[in-house]
């Protein structure tokens, strides 16, 4: 997971919106992490904020993340992931339910719904900045199209005032 990791290019403080961004992408591997290990979320979480944000990694800094917003991500994700998996199981073709799609895109999924339903962040921004975490775990796939059609739907069907 770490081919996707945020990067601080410079040596100027990321603004607001580079801190959400990257919490996005922190809140998405802590996902996958605690799926794949069975760590619990508090050992995650702190695992995340102690030693990933702003760390360095053989000579590259990790961006900074918006801590309070990767926590907000990850509470909302994990306190109602039923009714997350439920969207997303609806959005998903009958075949291919949420348990039998890659564990990357079942983490990101949730942390997009968590945020799409649980803010008052719009919609369009979501699918946005979700579709460019796919980008970065997936460069040369299809996964990018299929997380915008996948958050679309669930986004008509979640939030259809925005639209």
């Amino acid at each position: 997971m770490t081919d996707a990791a945020p990067r601080t290019p410079d040596k100027r403080k990321p603004d607001r919106r580079q801190m959400k961004s990257a919490s996005r992408l922190y809140a998405v591997q802590a996902l996958f992490q605690m799926e794949a290990s069975g760590q619990t979320v508090e050992d995650v979480t702190r695992e995340f904020e102690t030693h990933r944000f702003g760390a360095v990694y053989d000579g590259d800094e990790m961006a900074e993340g918006d801590v309070g917003h990767f926590r907000t991500l990850i509470d909302h994700a994990v306190n109602h992931q039923a009714r997350i998996d439920q969207l997303t199981d609806r959005a998903l073709v009958a075949k291919w339910p949420i348990d039998r799609i890659d564990p990357v895109l079942r983490a990101l999924f949730r942390a997009a719904a968590g945020e799409m339903l649980e803010t008052g962040t719009p919609p369009k921004v979501v699918i946005t900045e979700f579709v460019d975490i796919a980008k970065a775990f997936f460069p040369d796939g299809k996964e990018p199209k299929f997380v915008n059609a996948v958050l679309d739907h669930m986004a008509r069907e979640a939030r259809p005032e925005a639209f």
